[in-house]
C-alpha cells in the first residue's frame, strides 16, 4: 500500500470508529441529560455545568503541550526513530507532572472561594465542593497517567483510544444514568462513579499504548536536560498558551457570565442548546479528527502543490456537511427540545439564530484549524489575546443589556473578526504560501452554490407539511426529509461545479 493510500485508509478507519463511539456516547448524552433533570433538578444540572467550566479555567495551565508535542512526533514516527519518540513522550511527562501540581494549587486557592461563588445556589455547599473533586481526579489522571495517548494520535491510530478510554466513558455514562434512576442519593453514586471509572479508563488505555509500541520508554527525571535539547517545542508550548486561553473564553466563560447575569437554570437552558450543538460539532470532529496526523505527514513530504490540492478536497466537504447540518438545526433544534425535555425549557427564535451562526463557523473551522496545527502555525499570539479579550469584554457589556442574547453575540463577534477572517489568511499566507484571493474566490464559489441550493430546498420542502414536534417518530422523518433534501440538492450542485468535490468522491471511493 502506498504512503498516501495508508494515509487515506487510517483517516477513514479513525473518523469511522469515532463517529460509532458518536453516536452512541450522543445517544447516552441526552438519556443522561434527561434523567439529570427529572430525579435532580435543574439547579444540581446546573451546579455541574459550573463545576466543569470552573476546572476548564484551571486546565489553562496545560499550555497546549499536547499539541506541540504532535505537531513534533510526526517526523519521527515516519521515521521510526524510536529513541527521539521516546524523548519528546518523556519530555511531555515531564511537563504535565509540573502543570498536575500548578492544577492541584490552583483547585485548593479556588475552593476557598466557594462560598461566595456559589452564593446563590440553593443547595448545601458540599455538593459544590464534592462536584469539583470528583472532576478534579479526572483532569489529574490525564496529566499524570494518560499523557502518553498523544502518541496514538499522532501516528494516527486515534481509534484505540477510541475502544479503550473512550468506551470506559461509555459504560461510565450509561452506568450514572442507571445509578440516579434507580439508587437513593443519586449524585452521590454519580460522583463515586465518575472517579472510579476515570481509574478504570486510564488502565485500559495505557495497556494498549504498551501493547502497541512495545518500544516506548518514559523517563520524566530526563525532562529538564531534554526541555534545552528540545527548545522548539517550548516555544511552541508558550505561543500555544494563548491560543489556550482564547479556547478557554469561548467555550467555558459564556456559561460562567450567565450565571453571573441570571441564575442556575438559565445555565442549564443554555445547556441544554449547547449539548446539541456540541454534539453536531462533535460529529463533524469525529469524521475529520484523524486529518491533522495525515496532513502533518504530507506536510513532511514536501509535496506543496498535493497538500493545496488535499486542503481543497477537505474544504470543500466540510463546508457541504456544515451548510447541511446548520440547515437542520435551524429547522428542527425547537422541536427536539420540545419532544426531549418539554416546551417550558425553549428559548426565543433570535438566541436560536445565533446558535446556528455560532455552529456554522464552529464546524467549517475544522479544516482550516487542522492545517494550521500540522503546519506547526502558533506565532500568532495576538490572534488568540485579541479574541479572548473581545470574547470576554463584548460578552459582559452586550449581556448586561441584552441578556443572552447579548452574550452570545459579543461570542460571534469575535469568532468572525479572529476566527472566520484571521485564521484562513494565516494557513494561505505561512503555511500553504498562496496569495489568500484564491481562498476568497474559493469561499465566493461555495457561498453562490450554498445560496442556490437553499432557494431550490424551501421551494421544494413547500410542498410539505411537517409536525416534527408531534413525536419523535415524526421528528426522525423530518430531519431525513430536511436535511435529506437538502444534502442530494447541495452535493449534486457542488459535484457538477466543484472539482474538489469530484475529485474527494472519487478518492474516497478508491479507499472503500
Amino acid at each position: 500500500m502506498t504512503k498516501i493510500g495508508s494515509r487515506t485508509s487510517k483517516s477513514i478507519k479513525n473518523s469511522s470508529v469515532a463517529l460509532v463511539f458518536y453516536f452512541i456516547n450522543l445517544v447516552l448524552q441526552f438519556f443522561s441529560r434527561k434523567i439529570f433533570l427529572d430525579y435532580l433538578g435543574a439547579e444540581v444540572l446546573g451546579l455541574n455545568t459550573t463545576a466543569t467550566n470552573l476546572l476548564q479555567f484551571l486546565n489553562l495551565a496545560e499550555l497546549g503541550v499536547g499539541s506541540a508535542i504532535a505537531c513534533t512526533l510526526y517526523k519521527p514516527l515516519a521515521e521510526k526513530d524510536t529513541n527521539t519518540i521516546n524523548e519528546i513522550v518523556s519530555l511531555q511527562g515531564w511537563l504535565y507532572r509540573r502543570i498536575a501540581w500548578i492544577v492541584i494549587a490552583g483547585s485548593v486557592v479556588l475552593m476557598a472561594f466557594f462560598p461566595w461563588i456559589f452564593a446563590k445556589m440553593p443547595l448545601p455547599l458540599w455538593y459544590a465542593y464534592a462536584s469539583f473533586g470528583a472532576l478534579l481526579v479526572s483532569a489529574l489522571l490525564s496529566y499524570f497517567v494518560n499523557y502518553k495517548q498523544i502518541i496514538l494520535s499522532a501516528d494516527q491510530q486515534e481509534y484505540k483510544i477510541q475502544y479503550s478510554y473512550k468506551a470506559s466513558m461509555l459504560a461510565k455514562l450509561l452506568c450514572q444514568i442507571l445509578a440516579i434512576r434507580y439508587l437513593p442519593n443519586g449524585y452521590v453514586w454519580w460522583l463515586v462513579l465518575e472517579v472510579v471509572f476515570a481509574v478504570v479508563a486510564s488502565v485500559a488505555l495505557n495497556r494498549v499504548i504498551a501493547r502497541t509500541y512495545l518500544y516506548l520508554e518514559t523517563d520524566m527525571d530526563r525532562g529538564k536536560g531534554l526541555a534545552k535539547k528540545y527548545p522548539d517545542i517550548l516555544t511552541k508550548v508558550k505561543q500555544l498558551f494563548f491560543h489556550k486561553i482564547a479556547g478557554f473564553a469561548l467555550t467555558q466563560t459564556s456559561p460562567i457570565i450567565i450565571y453571573a447575569y441570571t441564575t442556575l437554570t438559565v445555565v442549564a437552558f443554555y445547556g441544554n442548546y449547547m449539548l446539541v450543538i456540541l454534539g453536531v460539532i462533535t460529529f463533524l470532529t469525529a469524521m475529520f479528527n484523524g486529518i491533522t496526523a495525515g496532513i502533518g505527514n504530507l506536510i513532511a513530504q514536501g509535496d506543496k502543490q498535493h497538500v493545496v490540492d488535499v486542503f481543497e478536497e477537505l474544504f470543500s466537504i466540510n463546508f457541504l456537511l456544515s451548510s447541511v447540518i446548520c440547515f437542520g438545526v435551524y429547522k428542527l433544534l425547537p422541536s427536539f427540545i420540545e419532544l426531549w425535555i418539554g416546551t417550558d425549557y425553549l428559548l426565543d427564535n433570535t438566541t436560536l439564530i445565533l446558535l446556528v451562526i455560532y455552529t456554522y463557523i464552529s464546524l467549517t473551522r475544522q479544516v482550516i484549524q487542522a492545517c494550521i496545527n500540522a503546519y506547526g502555525l502558533f506565532e500568532d499570539i495576538w490572534a488568540p489575546m485579541a479574541e479572548a479579550v473581545i470574547n470576554i469584554g463584548m460578552s459582559i457589556l452586550l449581556g448586561y443589556f441584552y441578556g443572552l442574547n447579548g452574550i452570545l453575540a459579543g461570542v460571534l463577534l469575535s469568532l468572525f473578526l479572529i476566527v472566520f477572517c484571521w485564521k484562513p489568511y494565516l494557513l494561505y499566507i505561512k503555511g500553504l504560501k498562496k496569495e489568500f484571493n484564491h481562498y476568497i474566490m474559493m469561499y465566493m464559489k461555495h457561498i453562490a452554490i450554498l445560496a442556490v441550493c437553499f432557494i431550490v430546498t424551501s421551494f421544494a420542502l413547500s410542498f410539505l407539511r411537517f409536525e416534527a414536534n408531534k413525536s419523535f417518530l415524526h421528528l426522525t422523518f423530518s430531519i431525513v426529509a430536511y436535511n435529506g433534501v437538502f444534502f442530494v440538492i447541495l452535493f449534486g450542485f457542488s459535484f457538477c461545479v466543484l472539482r474538489s468535490v469530484r475529485s474527494f468522491f472519487y478518492r474516497f471511493l478508491n479507499k472503500t
